[in-house]
């Protein structure tokens, strides 16, 4: 079978050239054509053609096919319906925002979590995304928007530290100063607490944003909302993500999706201002985005008023998050694995 050749890293392509008998300085050259958005081997013109058609006979070179495109009315965001290898389609998003344009990424086709208030679980998980899938979103949507990306946000379909390998390594190429070269501190993870995870990508000590769904400051609310919270609970996400900013000095934000009658009432409230207090983080507050499926709703903004009025009067450092792209299901919670429009490729 051929290898997955967009996923290797700089040393392993080196090390392949060497036992192929080939010069190493070759590998850096691939490495470029790959991560520039080369999809053949033929493109590679500074490389010999039979090194070419050697390449060709080992190694595949992942590219997604564009199978939808939407943009927002109301704020230009764009979403796209990738197809993969295999049939599977996912979706991710490119957004403006002051600091630059944003993509939201996947990194799962369907996601496990089974979260009450999220459309990206409602298949299942069909498989995890390979390093080169999830760089195949950045630099496809930077070449069909024609927009520079400076930012990615993991937050897309999917459970990123459910795929914790292949996430490392896609965060090492994407980051690498001879591919796209985003900075570390440009890119968010958003997990909904795998907590071994948390502190495995702690020891690599990547200078990310850490970002946690919480969306409950208390067990039973959380865990009605999130099944992932009956393994961890509420007390030793925050104790992991305690850990994170020490080993790490990186500052943890949290998301808060606002869900009518569920988790904005007066109590939850203190509890979660309770629960952030002396952590240094910032909290993130979502208004829920409705999911055809799911009989969720927004919370009123009676509701959410009185909510925010306690966490100011507890000095809660929070931002009320806009909304980009609802107009074409591109918000939060709104992402999808197509399971139904599998792709041919």
């Amino acid at each position: 079978m051929k290898q997955d050749i967009k996923s290797m890293l700089p040393a392993e392509l080196r090390e392949y050239f060497e036992s192929a008998g080939e010069k190493p300085f070759r590998a850096e050259q691939v490495f470029k054509w790959l991560h520039g958005g080369a999809v053949t081997f033929a493109e590679m013109t500074n490389l010999s053609e039979t090194l070419r058609g050697k390449l060709d006979s080992a190694f595949y070179i992942s590219a997604p096919s564009l199978m939808k495109k939407q943009v927002s009315k109301t704020d230009g965001s764009i979403k796209y319906l990738w197809g993969l290898s295999g049939g599977a389609a996912i979706e991710s998003v490119v957004m403006d925002y002051e600091h630059g344009k944003t993509v939201c990424i996947s990194t799962q086709a369907g996601c496990r979590m089974g979260c009450a208030f999220c459309a990206s679980a409602l298949s299942g998980l069909d498989r995890n995304l390979t390093a080169g899938e999830m760089e195949d979103q950045v630099m496809f949507s930077q070449i069909d928007s024609g927009q520079r990306i400076s930012n990615v946000v993991l937050m897309g379909v999917g459970e990123p530290l459910d795929n914790f390998e292949n996430v490392i390594r896609f965060l090492s190429l994407i980051t690498h100063e001879s591919g796209m070269n985003i900075s570390a501190r440009r890119i968010t993870l958003s997990t909904c607490g795998i907590l071994e995870n948390i502190d495995k990508l702690a020891e690599y000590d990547i200078k990310l944003t850490l970002s946690v769904s919480l969306h409950a400051p208390d067990d039973d609310t959380r865990t009605g909302l999130m099944p992932v919270n009956r393994a961890t609970g509420v007390d030793r996400l925050m104790e992991a993500c305690g850990r994170y900013f020490t080993a790490t000095g990186r500052r943890v934000s949290y998301e808060y999706a606002m869900i009518g009658g569920i988790n904005d009432t007066p109590r939850h409230a203190r509890l979660l201002a309770e629960k952030l207090s002396g952590t240094g983080s910032h909290l993130n507050l979502i208004s829920l985005n409705d999911v055809a499926e799911r009989p969720l709703r927004a919370s009123s903004k009676a509701d959410s008023k009185a909510f925010t009025e306690i966490l100011d009067l507890n000095h809660v450092n929070y931002t009320v998050r806009r909304k980009l792209g609802g107009d074409i299901d591109a918000s939060c919670g709104q992402l999808r694995h197509k399971a139904g429009d599998r792709c041919a490729v």
